[in-house]
Parts: structure tokens; sequence; C-alpha cells
């Protein structure tokens, strides 16, 4: 378990009620996740302040080298034609090293996902990488090509990808099987999409409507095996073996625990899991894709 940032650093989620955490209950929930055994935190240049929060509490409980940090390049800062890239990447990666407070970090990701196409910017990961700035680099992807290229390219360690039961593509794919073969580590995050896989009906916009029919159908299968929406959405991402890692965030203390809870004491379900593989193949992206969401 990867415990996810931006809800520390922004107001975050469809299904946020609770608003951006002070700093202290930011650094509170970090706390508690470190005494729950999280030794990896996910945070990216544009999640606000998460990454200063980050190094807030490693420097308070003096963790350095005690916790890894997984951070993200700023989206779209390398135009088309650059001359500079290494400068860019590099100078970006250490701004968060600076915010973080770190000499480095173990994984460093291109949050434009469409830069794994971009052998300049593969490189210019690669070459701080070789400058010893991080440990591993990856890129976080949305499409099914995207993760391919990924997969199949010899510099990146690290791919996080979206993986829920509404957001099954990659099962369709050769992805999982290249991912081991290659040595590559996945991290698995949007579990919940945002919080929209634990909302009511009428909490639902109107934008998202057509994620009332799926909710009520996930409802029905997961009722069956007695399970409970948190239950049957961690189990789901738990039971694909190419997953090496989930990535969650939280906005409160309270969910944290309740999260970490139910990931201890998780059985694998393999009746449930299989029923909604079966059902949850081709959602709309307009559902599963939260930069489509209409604010």
């Amino acid at each position: 378990m990867v415990l996810g940032t931006v809800q520390l650093g922004l107001k975050y989620g469809i299904n946020n009620s609770h608003g951006q955490p002070s700093r202290e209950e930011a650094l509170g929930i970090l706390e508690r996740a470190y005494e729950q055994g999280i030794r990896m935190f996910d945070t990216a240049f544009s999640y606000g302040d998460a990454e200063e929060i980050i190094g807030e509490f490693i420097t308070r409980r003096k963790l350095n080298g005690q916790v890894q940090i997984i951070s993200k390049l700023e989206p779209n800062c390398v135009s088309e034609g650059s001359e500079n890239v290494l400068s860019i990447v590099e100078n970006g990666l250490r701004t968060s090293l600076r915010r973080i407070g770190r000499e480095y970090i173990d994984g460093y990701l291109l949050h434009t996902s469409s830069y794994i196409f971009r052998e300049e910017i593969v490189n210019a990961l690669h070459q701080c990488k070789i400058k010893g700035l991080v440990k591993n680099i990856g890129v976080s992807i949305y499409e099914e090509t995207e993760a391919l290229a990924a997969v199949r390219s010899s510099l990146i360690d690290y791919i996080q990808i979206p993986y829920s039961v509404f957001d099954q593509r990659l099962n369709q794919t050769e992805f999982f099987q290249l991912a081991k073969a290659n040595g590559k580590k996945v991290f698995a995050r949007t579990a919940f999409l945002q919080g929209l896989i634990f909302m009511t009906d009428k909490e639902i916009p109107d934008s998202l409507s057509g994620a009332k029919e799926y909710l009520k159908e996930f409802d029905d299968i997961i009722c069956r095996y007695g399970l409970s929406r948190l239950e049957a959405a961690l189990a789901f991402s738990a039971s694909q073996p190419g997953v090496d890692y989930i990535v969650f965030g939280v906005d409160t203390i309270e969910q944290l625990n309740e999260t970490m809870s139910v990931a201890a004491s998780l059985g694998e379900h393999f009746d449930c899991v299989a029923a909604l593989r079966d059902r949850f193949l081709n959602i709309e992206k307009n559902i599963i894709f939260p930069s489509l969401w209409k604010k």
C-alpha cells in the first residue's frame, strides 16, 4: 500500500466533502500512515504543497532514508523542439528534492503520459538516474498504448496505471505479462475513482449519471458475497498478480484507518472478483477518466 498525497496538497476528489486538510491534519495523516506500516508515499510537483508537507514530516520524524518517496515532473513543461530537455527535467527534479528535503528520491515519473513517446525526455530522466538524483524512473499513464510503450522501454522502472473494477482495460492487453517479463514495478491507482465508487445516487452529479447503473450492478454483485464497496474495490486491485503496489488517497485519518484495516484483513475473494471481472469490461471513458468529468 502506497499513500498518495494529492489530497494533502489540494482539495481533490469528487467525493471530498472535507476539503483540503490543514497542515497539521496532513502531518497527522502521514504520521498515522507511518505508524500503520506505510513506507512509500506518492506525490508530485503539481500537488500543491504536498511535497513540502512530506518534507516537513520526514524532518520532524527524522525519517530520511527510512521512507521511499515517488514524485512526478511538472506536467507539460517540455515544449516540442526544446533544446534544453535535460536541464528542464533535472531542474524539475531538483526543485522537488529541495521541497522534500532529500538528496535523492526512490522514484521520479513523467506526469504527462504522452512524454513516454518522446525519447529525449525519457533519456533525460535516465541521465538524472545516472547522476544519482533518483533510483527509479517511470511514467504515470492513462492509455493502453502508453502503458505498452512504457513496459517495452529498457529505461523505465516504474509504471503507474489506472486500474479498478470499472477500469479493466489493461487486463485485455499483454501489459501485465510484459511487465513481469521485463522486470517493471507496477503501481495501480484510482481503485476508488476519486471516491466515485463510494457515492450514493443522490450524491452523483448529473454529468456522471451513467455511473449510477454500474454502481447498482456493483452493489448487486458484492452483496451476494457479503462485501462492502471498499472491500470489493481493494480485493479487485489486489487480485491482479501483475500489480505490485496499490496507491490510494485519503482526506482524513478516519478514512486512512478504515482503508488500512480492510487492507490488513483482506481475503482473496476469488468468486466475487471473477464476477466483477466478467461484468465490467468496457466502461465509457467519460466515467473512468476523471479528466473528462465536467467540473
